[in-house]
């Protein structure tokens, strides 16, 4: 466990604030839902009395924090071959194959992206997730970034919430599309199926996903996807509900025919996809300890680009159609 130690004086604005917001300004490496856990715990006290999260701090007031990181719950440390993007002592950048799973759960308890991590960096089991700060599903492949350290990871998700990351996506998409666009749909769990999302009319959460349009084949599209909000499945419900559902996605209506008279190499690639063709192609943040501007890129893997090829040939072929 690490040994966690601050003191910070109440002045200025933050004088007149409840202690659990003082807090948050003043000690920004931790989130406020940890601060409110460490006061009620009287981990964090002003002058040295137990406060609660609601009390007004004054100025002159002294917050003295002493805590102890703890491990993250009994996940098992397992040998995986990580594709590592970029390591430094606060962030580790993943580039994450098809199929695998990102977090524990039913069914996949110790063959996980977050046991492939404790694995590799066992000082992550006092952080949070493991330091993870967003997925991407088992099936969708491509650039992830993990926090290291609690810090880093309070800096990711704040910057995540206040749409500071950039992410950008490769999709193929069934139907030609004429141009790129914006969706903006709230979304939420499906009324019926508990295991998908869906666009909701009313009580979903906002979100926002933008695209444009990289390539057209004769009965598909080739997109760049950006997020303004990372909703669960976002990417694959929004081009679903505008009826042009992410290329093989089992569960969104994304499997189709191929091309009028496609030739019979096409046939295999589309018919035989059997996963969203979604990709995690780009992911631009600041660093969390030199605010530095980072770029991170992973490549298309084999199956995406063998389907993009095959319907690049079927175009050609019928150029003169």
């Amino acid at each position: 466990m690490e040994s966690i130690t601050r003191n910070v004086l109440v002045t200025g604005q933050d004088a007149g604030l409840r202690l659990d917001q003082a807090a948050a300004r003043l000690l920004p490496e931790f989130s406020r839902t940890r601060l409110q856990q460490w006061i009620r715990e009287g981990k964090l006290r002003v002058n040295g009395e137990a406060r609660t999260p609601r009390d007004v701090v004054f100025d002159g007031d002294t917050l003295d924090l002493q805590a102890q990181t703890e491990p993250q719950g009994q996940w098992t440390a397992t040998a995986m071959d990580l594709a590592i993007l970029y390591e430094d002592e606060s962030i580790l950048v993943i580039d994450k194959p098809v199929g695998l799973v990102v977090h524990p759960a039913a069914g996949h308890a110790d063959d996980t992206l977050l046991n492939g991590l404790l694995q590799h960096c066992p000082a992550l089991a006092e952080v949070p997730r493991a330091g993870l700060v967003h997925r991407l599903d088992r099936d969708t492949s491509g650039v992830l970034v993990v926090a290291k350290t609690l810090a880093a990871q309070t800096f990711l998700s704040a910057a995540i919430q206040a749409r500071e990351v950039s992410r950008e996506y490769r999709a193929v998409v069934n139907g030609v599309l004429v141009s790129g666009g914006t969706i903006d749909k709230p979304m939420g769990r499906h009324p019926r199926d508990r295991q998908r999302m869906a666009v909701l009319s009313s009580g979903g959460r906002h979100a926002i996903t933008h695209y444009r349009v990289l390539g057209r084949y004769r009965a598909h599209s080739l997109l760049a996807v950006m997020l303004d909000t990372g909703r669960t499945h976002q990417i694959r419900v929004h081009m679903a509900s505008e009826g042009h559902p992410i290329g093989g996605d089992p569960v969104y209506g994304g499997r189709a025919p191929g091309p009028p008279g496609a030739p019979a190499p096409i046939v295999p690639r589309l018919g035989g996809f059997r996963r969203q063709a979604l990709h995690a192609f780009r992911l631009r943040f600041a660093h969390p300890a030199s605010g530095e501007a980072m770029q991170f890129e992973a490549p298309l893997p084999e199956d995406m680009r063998a389907l993009i090829a095959a319907l690049q040939a079927d175009c050609q072929e019928h150029a003169d159609d």
